[in-house]
């Protein structure tokens, strides 16, 4: 006994595993699945990123920049403050004045000697004395040119500079201003085209998760049709044996079956594929065993549609608020082209050394000094080039604002054509109620009647049909409300992650 026990145990834990394996996904599940693991929705997400840290290092441009430059250079030729000339005379100081000074003297003794001032012999002395005396002195008036010569000498072949500057931009025209005017824009341009991306997600997601919904009730549905007539055959065929029935009356129930059941493949094949498709958009393995949870039963009086959806879509769709992000940006760059055309005020500062000094007669080392300034550029004639952009930029942004207006009467436009959606999908639902009610008692009457044998099988298969086609019809009128209202929640802008229906 405890064997058997045991062996009912395994056979419905079996049976129950394939069941308890499956994932059950909800519509906001689903969308949160789908928000998740949508690549297109991360890269948006990396542009806003991209859009964040571009607004910050425009901000950058009102701040001071500091640079720091150094450099080496080796040159053939040194840089020389004196000619050739120049150095050969400072050189041959003491030779060329003694040159000149011992002439003099040599004729003023002789002149003396002439004159009687001075006797022969006292001649020869002092010129023996001044010629002695020559030659020191030119030596050493030749070692002081020389000096001067090694002084001027710069020894620049190897240089060396390192400086640190500060620019600090003063008045550019408005320039930086309508900069990071442009660039706040388009970041919540590139946060308004996330939006969009987003509901265009949810919506894509909606339509899928509806359309599996559908497939699946489908699927329920065939299935109660094929009992209905496989009960159907199960009797005729009693009715055959008993001689009350014909075998084309048998017949018509076969191929009646034979349709149920093929109505009944096919819609586990769709019911199938639509779970393959949503698994995909959901980021799951597309094989993975999935069941949705809804019960489709909408109420139509629970979808009102608002008063103001027209005014509500004009402030909440993400593409209306993206070309006007255009017009603004137009705009800013009109500004930005006009700046360019301005003068422009910068302060500067810094402080420069260098090697050789050149601050200190280009001694080998190195020395430096501060320096303040300020930088203006006036634009002077640029053949109206800055005009001409100028132009073109006001025209763009005229294209800009008539794309906007277009965009908002087609929102309108698409905004009626929902409501009007939601309210025939309301009628229709409530039409789809009435006859489902007509269906099931035409059916009943049919199968009471059978019965009774004051009916046909035909009647009763026209009445089977008659209710499999009213169900299906409600089914897609609990679709079509469900869509309706999504595709008005997307007309307004106002469709959302989590879903309040």
């Amino acid at each position: 006994m405890p064997m058997k026990r045991l062996l009912l145990f395994y056979i419905l834990s079996s049976a129950l595993l394939p069941v308890m394996a499956q994932r059950v996904l909800s519509l906001d599940s689903c969308r949160a699945l789908a928000m998740r693991n949508n690549k297109q929705l991360r890269v948006a997400e990396l542009k806003k990123d991209v859009a964040l840290n571009t607004r910050k290092a425009m901000r950058t441009k009102y701040l001071p920049k500091v640079d720091v430059i150094g450099g080496y250079e080796w040159v053939s030729k040194e840089i020389s403050l004196l000619n050739d000339e120049q150095k050969s005379a400072l050189n041959n100081l003491g030779t060329n004045i003694s040159a000149g000074a011992g002439g003099g003297i040599s004729n003023a003794i002789t002149t003396m000697a002439q004159q009687g001032v001075i006797t022969p012999q006292q001649a020869a002395a002092l010129g023996q004395m001044v010629g002695q005396m020559a030659g020191p002195l030119a030596e050493a008036l030749n070692g002081a040119g020389r000096s001067i010569t090694d002084a001027f000498h710069t020894d620049n072949r190897n240089m060396f500079a390192a400086s640190v500057m500060v620019r600090q931009p003063i008045y550019m025209g408005g320039g930086i201003k309508a900069a990071n005017n442009i660039a706040k824009l388009n970041e919540t341009m590139v946060g308004n085209s996330a939006e969009a991306r987003t509901q265009n997600v949810i919506y894509d997601i909606d339509k899928t998760y509806w359309t599996v919904v559908s497939l699946s009730h489908k699927e329920k549905l065939a299935k109660s049709f094929l009992s209905l007539v496989q009960k159907l055959d199960a009797d005729v065929q009693k009715m055959i044996d008993a001689g009350v029935a014909t075998r084309a009356d048998g017949l018509k129930v076969k191929v009646k079956m034979n349709e149920a059941e093929m109505a009944l493949l096919q819609a586990e094949d769709g019911s199938a594929l639509a779970k393959m498709l949503l698994c995909q958009q959901c980021g799951l393995p597309i094989d993975e065993a999935i069941t949705v949870d809804d019960s489709l039963t909408p109420d139509a009086n629970d979808y009102i549609v608002s008063d103001n959806a027209t005014e509500i879509a004009m402030e909440m769709r993400p593409e209306l608020r993206m070309l006007q992000n255009a017009v603004d940006i137009s705009k800013q760059t009109v500004k930005l082209v006009r700046a360019t055309g301005l003068p422009q005020v910068a302060l500067t500062g810094g402080y420069l050394m260098t090697n050789p000094n050149i601050y200190n007669g280009y001694e080998n080392r190195f020395s430096g000094v501060w320096n303040v300034g300020v930088m203006v550029r006036v634009p002077v004639w640029d053949w109206f080039e800055n005009a001409y952009k100028v132009r073109a930029g006001k025209t763009s942004s005229a294209i800009a604002a008539m794309e906007l207006s277009e965009a908002q009467e087609l929102v309108e436009l698409q905004v009626n054509q929902n409501k009007f959606k939601l309210n025939e999908a309301q009628k229709k639902l409530a039409i789809a109620g009435k006859n489902i009610e007509h269906a099931e008692e035409n059916l009943r009457s049919a199968n009471l009647g059978f019965k009774e044998g004051v009916m046909q099988t035909t009647d009763v298969m026209a009445a089977q049909t008659a209710w499999m086609q009213a169900k299906s019809q409600q089914i897609d009128a609990e679709i079509e409300l469900k869509m309706a209202q999504t595709g008005l929640d997307k007309a307004m802008g106002t469709l959302q992650i989590t879903n309040n229906k």
